[in-house]
């Protein structure tokens, strides 16, 4: 059980590879395993960010999560 009044940072995920695309792989994968239960998470916006090519080739920057959720609510 999680009080009301918890630490927000219940977890860190951290992933590591020889390459970049290694890491983001793995880091895909242990988000797809993990569970939290009791409290919302950004795990799923963290999934998206693994999974969106621009993150993927390296292109971001100070306005990337903005654009990307912009992005995203407009399909």
């Amino acid at each position: 059980t999680v009080p009301p009044h918890y630490d927000s940072l219940v977890a860190k995920l951290i992933s590591h590879g020889a390459t970049r695309d290694i890491a983001i792989m793995r880091m895909q994968n242990a988000l797809e395993e993990m569970v939290v239960d009791g409290i919302k998470t950004n795990i799923p916006l963290q999934g998206l960010i693994m999974r969106d090519p621009g993150f993927r080739e390296g292109g971001t920057n100070i306005h990337y999560l903005e654009k990307l959720l912009k992005d995203r609510t407009a399909l």
